[in-house]
């Protein structure tokens, strides 16, 4: 079969290797029908995310599933599904506490496509087959008459965007929310914003410089401001730092209410000094770190199955299978390859 295998920044090419074989009753054969990118994806084929290769590439897509082993009892032959980035056995402590993006039966920061940071062992999603080593666990159905190609990201960037609004506005329903908006995860801060509106927010305010991701946000019917990314726009309960960088995530922290939250989506690839005192001061809850993707799904599906959510205006370029190199290696801000 063919998978997709990075080498570097700009290196994309087939390569031919075997089918992957089952070893456990509770494991799923499945062929990937629509494939994302995730905001890393991009930056690494540019040379801007150290993630050195070789690598099998992809880790966000929706499957069809073509074979299962005895004891899965969740999803059939045939089925489509979306497939969680993070490998989770959905039985470890971690797993039962939602933190499945830290399971225990499995190395660290096991996942598919992310080189040797994720596990070289899990394969990549971009190939004809994959593997999924705890399919009951980890495969979550699509509905009936959701497109697959508006969830292919839902293995992970719009459950990390998912998980910066989502509690928070559960806990304060209808508090506004600030995105500050950027490279650095482009996709996951126009996600959240997204998100935001759909789960009841009275004003979504999404700051950023560029008029593509702008235009995107004002479709979500977030209020889009151009500007720098420490503009003062005021204080808000809810902020997301998406942007990447100090200066973005001091403007996060700064424009954090009393009592609210900030939550950096962004991978900050240097030591940010962060002002203690006055988060301290205004009772500020900061949070970093990945999302725990696979326990957000099922409530994201609905979200789209619903008529709540649409994915899709963010996914900016959608091309065939056999299109997929030139098209990544134009690293548009999200790219879907379909089947």
């Amino acid at each position: 079969m063919k998978r997709l295998l990075l080498s570097g920044p700009g290196d994309l090419r087939w390569d031919e290797v075997p089918e992957p074989e089952p070893t456990d009753p509770g494991q799923a054969v499945v062929r990937p029908v629509a494939l994302a990118t995730c905001d890393i994806d991009p930056a690494v084929l540019r040379g801007a995310f150290p993630l050195p290769g070789p690598y099998p590439f992809g880790h966000e897509g929706v499957v069809e599933v073509v074979a299962i082993g005895d004891e899965v009892r969740t999803v059939a032959v045939g089925d489509r599904a979306v497939v969680p980035f993070q490998i989770s056995c959905g039985t470890c402590e971690a797993c039962l506490r939602g933190h499945t993006g830290n399971c225990t039966s499995q190395p660290p920061l096991s996942s598919f496509g992310l080189g040797d940071l994720g596990g070289l062992q899990w394969g990549g999603l971009w190939a004809d087959l994959a593997l999924v080593p705890y399919a009951d666990a980890m495969l979550v159905k699509i509905p009936s008459g959701v497109d697959p190609v508006a969830v292919a990201s839902v293995s992970d960037n719009v459950p990390d965007g998912y998980r910066s609004v989502a509690p928070q506005l559960a806990a304060r329903p209808g508090a506004e929310v600030l995105v500050i908006g950027g490279p650095a995860a482009p996709s996951i801060g126009l996600y959240a914003a997204g998100l935001a509106v759909a789960l009841g927010s009275q004003r979504v305010v999404y700051l950023d410089d560029a008029v593509e991701r702008l235009e995107i946000a004002s479709t979500f019917g977030a209020e889009a401001i151009e500007g720098r990314r420490d503009d003062r726009v005021g204080r808000f309960p809810i902020v997301v730092e998406a942007a990447g960088g100090a200066t973005a995530l001091r403007g996060a922290v700064d424009a954090t209410g009393y009592d609210g939250w900030c939550t950096s989506v962004s991978v900050q690839l240097s030591e940010v000094a962060l002002p203690i005192l006055d988060m301290y001061t205004r009772c500020c809850t900061f949070h970093t770190g990945r999302a725990h993707a696979r326990p957000a799904i099922p409530a994201i599906l609905d979200l789209v199955a619903t008529g709540r959510f649409d994915p899709s205006p963010v996914t900016t370029r959608t091309v065939a299978w056999d299109d997929s190199i030139e098209a990544l290696l134009e690293t548009p801000l999200k790219l879907v390859a379909i089947r």
